[in-house]
């Protein structure tokens, strides 16, 4: 039975400035770590490819940001929308 979810081999590049334009647009510190992963979804009503960012603060705070795109199609302008979701 194949999962819900794929892993599928990191793209670098995106991977590096997808963080660079989070850093930027919430003006982020290097004690900030972002971590960012693609999820493939074969249910239904669910977007082919999903990005998720999670921000996580050095006082422990941390935060979802979700992109409904695989990683290496995401565009400034879709990140420019992006809002923090609160752990």
């Amino acid at each position: 039975m194949q999962g819900m979810f794929q892993k599928k081999k990191s793209n670098k590049s995106a991977t590096q400035n997808l963080k660079n334009l989070i850093i930027e647009k919430f003006r982020l510190n290097e004690d900030t770590t972002i971590s960012i992963a693609e999820l493939s979804c074969h249910e239904p009503n669910c977007p082919p490819k999903e990005t998720i960012i999670t921000i996580r603060k050095a006082d422990g705070s941390t935060s979802n940001l979700r992109i409904h795109k695989a990683l290496d199609q995401i565009q400034r302008e879709d990140v420019k929308t992006l809002r923090h979701e609160k752990n």
